[in-house]
């Protein structure tokens, strides 16, 4: 019965093959499973597919290894094109630093000169600020201004000239240079050679010393315009001392001043140092307030000043009646009240040529101020001082009294011009108008 050959669910069984395998009187018998047909068949695909593979590779090897090498060659090229590229970007960037580096260094010896220019003229202008302010044609407010940095007040030291520069100027332009960002490398190797560079440490260093160059034209401009007007004040001042001391027929002493130098001057000729206007400029100020200190030191010798400010005047210059006669006579001084005892001091600087009792003067003390002028202090209780001493404004010569031909205590003022009584009026006017002159 073939119901145990049969399978109840999946029907019929397949049956297997027997392969019979006979050699000589011997006979094999194998059974062919299913299992070991389809594992035979995998192995005989796959040895076909190797085979194929193989023999592919075998034919294609050549063309692989050729694109391969070509590959590679390729990428070597495009890393040897960045290499150079690069390369050339670091020669650009080496080759401006340095030029950056020449211009830093041009910039600073222009900066180095301008400041040397500025340091030696400092000097000057101290010296003749001093003499304006003695003058009285400026003060301490109105001083002219200082150099600033990066300008120092000394001379520099040309060996080190970055160093030089103190006071905050080499230190704030080397931080307004380092400030910017350096030009970033582009990875791409297309345009590595044409990246347009940001701002340089060149550029930078024209802008900021562009700005300092032009700070120092205006300091120097405004240092200019103060010196011209010094310049103008002080020959203003001259020409109204010597407008006074005219009228008085007093020799100017800028005129013997000159006749004195070109009696006594020569040497070879040398050019100039330079030919800057700013140092014409000192020297003009130099010669117009050489010449208000010589007017001014000779209007301040002469007595324009009042020997008793806020006294009442008891008699003036002219003819009067004298007090004693009854008759007309000439009074060749001014009056002034005292107290008995006060002190009498000198209306200008000079020297002692008469001290004691003098005549109808009194007690009178005689004070020579040159060019022909003196005055006298007569009536005095007591002489304080002797022929020969030299006095002062401040000196005291003696003290208030009523001796000789005097009603009272009082002071008797003279001046004499050349040996001549003059009114003390005119030289008490004159006074008046030189008071912002002298002192």
């Amino acid at each position: 019965m073939n119901s145990g050959h049969q399978h109840r669910v999946f029907g019929k069984r397949a049956q297997e093959h027997i392969l019979i395998l006979a050699s000589g009187d011997k006979v094999r018998h194998m059974t062919v499973r299913p299992w070991m047909a389809a594992l035979a068949f995998c192995f005989v695909g796959v040895f076909s597919i190797g085979y194929l593979l193989a023999t592919s590779y075998l034919v294609l090897r050549d063309d692989l290894i050729g694109a391969t090498m070509a590959r590679q060659a390729r990428m070597q090229h495009d890393y040897e094109d960045r290499i150079a590229a690069l390369r050339a970007q670091v020669d650009r960037i080496t080759s401006r630093q340095l030029l950056d580096q020449q211009v830093v260094e041009d910039k600073v010896d222009k900066l180095m000169e301008q400041q040397m220019a500025l340091t030696s003229r400092h000097g000057k202008l101290d010296n003749l600020l001093d003499r304006a302010e003695s003058s009285g044609l400026t003060d301490k407010d109105g001083a002219l201004p200082a150099p600033s940095s990066p300008v120092q007040s000394y001379a520099p030291d040309v060996k080190d000239k970055r160093a030089s520069l103190t006071g905050g100027g080499i230190e704030a332009i080397e931080k307004q240079l380092a400030s910017g960002a350096p030009a970033d490398a582009t990875p791409d190797n297309s345009t590595l050679a044409y990246v347009p560079t940001a701002e340089t440490v060149g550029d930078r260093a024209d802008r900021i010393f562009s700005k300092v160059t032009l700070s120092l034209k205006d300091v120097e401009q405004d240092q200019r315009n103060r010196v011209e007007q010094l310049t103008s004040d002080a020959g203003n001042a001259a020409n109204a001392i010597e407008s006074v001391l005219t009228r008085f027929k007093i020799p100017m002493p800028e005129t013997a001043a000159k006749q004195d130098d070109e009696d006594a001057v020569g040497g070879p000729y040398v050019e100039p140092e330079s030919k800057d206007d700013f140092n014409n400029s000192l020297v003009a100020l130099d010669g117009a307030l050489t010449r208000l200190e010589a007017v001014r030191s000779t209007a301040e010798s002469l007595p324009f000043r009042n020997p008793a400010i806020g006294r009442e005047v008891t008699s003036p210059f002219g003819n009067r009646r004298d007090p004693f006669l009854g008759r007309l006579a000439l009074h060749s001084g001014i009056d002034f009240r005292f107290s008995p005892g006060e002190k009498i001091r000198p209306t200008a600087p000079g020297k002692v040529i008469a001290a004691g009792w003098t005549g109808g003067y009194g007690n009178m003390v005689e004070v020579d101020h040159g060019n022909g002028i003196s005055t006298r202090y007569g009536h005095m209780s007591e002489v304080l001082v002797r022929v020969g001493d030299t006095v002062d404004r401040g000196d005291v010569i003696g003290l208030a009294g009523s001796t000789g031909r005097s009603t009272g205590t009082h002071l008797h003022y003279e001046v004499r011009q050349d040996g001549r009584a003059v009114d003390p009026v005119y030289f008490l006017n004159a006074g008046l108008k030189l008071a912002t002159y002298i002192k």
